[in-house]
């Protein structure tokens, strides 16, 4: 029974971890004012870039970086729409989304069928992850997961107590008044948008070299759409993210739980799509001003606009 435990808990936080990359990008993506709603693409084209790198390089920390770097790329594509056209966001999201999943698909053509020989191995923490049951669930994991809690921590720390954070969360709030304090607004969300983008590359990066060794086209199955219900649930807050995330990641687990039960296997697919319109309904019909959403999230601004 304990191996049982073990085993479902140590699934749930690996089919958790590229949820919860993903969402701490988006929250603070969205905390400076920006809606990206590419996350979709971003995270098909980190994980294709992550798996070309590192089926040459057998080496799965270059694929990483790789990915990183083409997630900030890529959304550049959105940064220049949403910042400097001041075009619709919503739009260029979606965009930018069917652009990344068409790149990655054409990209990693080739690639399908080809297993990786090497990938990011789990870590154990050397003492901890011989303690029993509930030590071992959390400290005999993949890299990727020590990283995404680690890196939601510190952007929770950074938003909420740092100068750089009160900045990024004034752009989102009242980028007019931000302006007028000296703060270049545009460069601000220039930035949140490419860091969000290198997060979803690293989620992305999760799935193809860690989570599986393997390419296959629309790997990402819908986890960028949950990644921004998430951001939501989370109330924009990255520690919030970590429940949500791991959450979520229970009920992709769930699926294969109850197969045996002789449930139909399409019912089970549509199980974490199912939990997050639910989370959007349950959000929607409470008190929209307990959520704490950015005031101007998806609202352009010019600089200089009184």
């Amino acid at each position: 029974m304990e191996d049982i435990i073990v085993s479902v808990a140590q699934r749930t936080l690996i089919a958790g971890t590229p949820l919860l990359l993903g969402t701490i990008g988006e929250v603070i993506c969205e905390r400076s004012g920006i809606l990206n709603l590419g996350v979709e693409g971003v995270m098909s084209v980190g994980a294709v870039t992550a798996f070309i790198v590192t089926f040459y390089t057998q080496n799965p920390w270059l694929g990483l970086m790789a990915a990183i770097l083409a997630g900030m790329m890529i959304s550049v594509i959105h940064a220049f729409a949403s910042v400097s056209l001041q075009s619709n966001q919503v739009v260029s999201g979606l965009a930018l989304t069917m652009l990344g999943l068409g790149i990655s698909g054409l990209a990693g053509k080739s690639y399908v069928g080809k297993p990786l020989t090497v990938k990011m191995n789990t870590f154990a923490v050397p003492y901890l992850a011989d303690i029993p049951i509930v030590w071992k669930i959390f400290f005999d994991q993949s890299p990727f997961f020590y990283m995404a809690l680690l890196l939601a921590l510190a952007a929770w720390f950074t938003l909420e107590y740092t100068e750089l954070g009160i900045k990024i969360r004034s752009a989102g709030e009242n980028p007019k008044a931000t302006e007028a304090q000296g703060v270049n607004v545009a460069l601000i969300r220039y930035g949140c948008i490419l860091l969000g983008g290198g997060f979803s590359g690293m989620a992305g990066a999760n799935l193809s070299i860690s989570y599986s060794k393997s390419w296959i086209e629309g790997m990402t199955a819908g986890r960028g759409w949950i990644v921004i219900a998430l951001t939501i649930f989370a109330l924009w807050n990255p520690m919030r993210a970590v429940i949500g995330a791991f959450l979520f990641g229970g009920i992709f687990v769930l699926q294969y739980l109850l197969q045996p039960l002789g449930i139909s296997p399409n019912f089970l697919a549509m199980l974490p799509y199912l939990a997050t319109l639910l989370v959007l309904l349950m959000i929607g019909l409470g008190d929209s001003k307990k959520l704490n959403a950015p005031a101007m999230l998806g609202e352009p601004y010019k600089r200089g606009e009184r």
